[in-house]
């Protein structure tokens, strides 16, 4: 007796995106070069792939196993979350303005605003601290968005002000005592995992659920000054309490861009690492290597300077009205 033969499903081949919009995210190419020519600001390329990783405990790295010339056989090599560390080296080397629109990776981030693989528009400015660069970034993301979103003068928040306007919570003082409170008060779900004795995590809860939603309503929002423990690669300012000199971006509720006036600091940048790797067992993630390159140019002087990320993808989902990122992507992960 002959059996049937299983139905093989065809996958949809098709592009997400429509043409509209793939035509789109080649104007705006066109247009951010034409910018930071104009800036005389530099187009380089950095490896996607490296020795070392960001151990940020909130991120996760793709990697591979290399078997070619060039390193140890079989070592393990990263594909990069962010062009950052390649383009400080060039930086340090002498390069002066440079940006870059790279193709970055990060593992397990899928969801309407998220995909593994997506773009990256990252510059650096020498000479520029992070308030001259949000008035780059806000003439850059209105130049782009001219014709599609009418938008109002942009808006800066120090994010102690932030917190203080919605919340009534000081976020350099609030324990986590009151941060619980807050958050009940809100009616938030606590996740199972929440800590009783770190109070970022509780900030960034509140922050995600209570204020977010309300950033950049009609008009670009630009948080800044955040706490010293989420400095991340930003120096901080001796004010009292220390502040990290870092901004976010947001436009309708969605994050866009993080920027900071960047650490030059070899010492602090490798204790900083270290910290985040401690952070990394304690998760029962497994620890990354160091970049020892970028601790080097660090240490032989990185030029005073400001850097920032724009999600290039999330803003086009923006301008086209589009609800995912992935209606605005050729191939998102589940058509790649």
């Amino acid at each position: 007796m002959s059996q049937t033969p299983p139905q093989v499903v065809q996958p949809d081949w098709r592009p997400a995106a429509d043409w509209a919009t793939l035509r789109l995210r080649a104007e705006w190419l066109t247009q951010v070069r034409a910018f930071f020519a104009a800036r005389g600001v530099l187009e380089v390329e950095t490896p996607a792939l490296s020795a070392a990783a960001l151990p940020d405990p909130h991120l996760h790295s793709f990697s591979v196993r290399y078997c070619g010339p060039g390193r140890p056989a079989g070592q393990t090599l990263y594909l990069h979350t962010s062009p950052e560390f390649a383009m400080k080296r060039l930086l340090a080397a002498g390069s002066g303005c440079i940006y870059q629109l790279a193709r970055v990776f990060r593992d397990g981030e899928a969801g309407r605003r998220h995909n593994p693989e997506f773009s990256l528009l990252e510059w650096y400015r020498v000479g520029f601290d992070h308030h001259a660069l949000m008035a780059e970034v806000a003439e850059l993301v209105t130049m782009l968005l001219k014709g599609r979103l009418s938008l109002a003068i942009p808006e800066h928040w120090t994010y102690r002000d932030l917190f203080q306007h919605h919340l009534d919570l000081d976020p350099h003082q609030a324990t986590v005592a009151q941060l619980h409170a807050c958050a009940q008060r809100h009616g938030i779900s606590i996740p199972p995992q929440m800590p009783a004795d770190a109070v970022d995590p509780w900030l960034d809860l509140l922050l995600t659920h209570c204020i977010e939603p309300t950033l950049g309503q009609g008009r670009l929002t630009f948080l800044y000054d955040y706490p010293a423990s989420q400095a991340a690669l930003a120096r901080l300012r001796p004010t009292l309490p220390p502040v990290g000199a870092r901004f976010e971006l947001y436009l309708h509720g969605v994050e866009l861009a993080n920027g900071f006036h960047e650490l030059c600091d070899a010492v602090e940048q490798r204790r900083r690492f270290m910290a985040e790797n401690m952070a990394r067992q304690r998760l029962g993630r497994s620890v990354l290597p160091i970049d020892e390159h970028l601790l080097a140019a660090l240490a032989a002087g990185l030029p005073e300077c400001a850097g920032v990320a724009l999600g290039f993808d999330r803003l086009l989902m923006l301008a086209t009205g589009k609800t995912t990122i992935q209606e605005v992507m050729a191939f998102p992960i589940d058509r790649a």
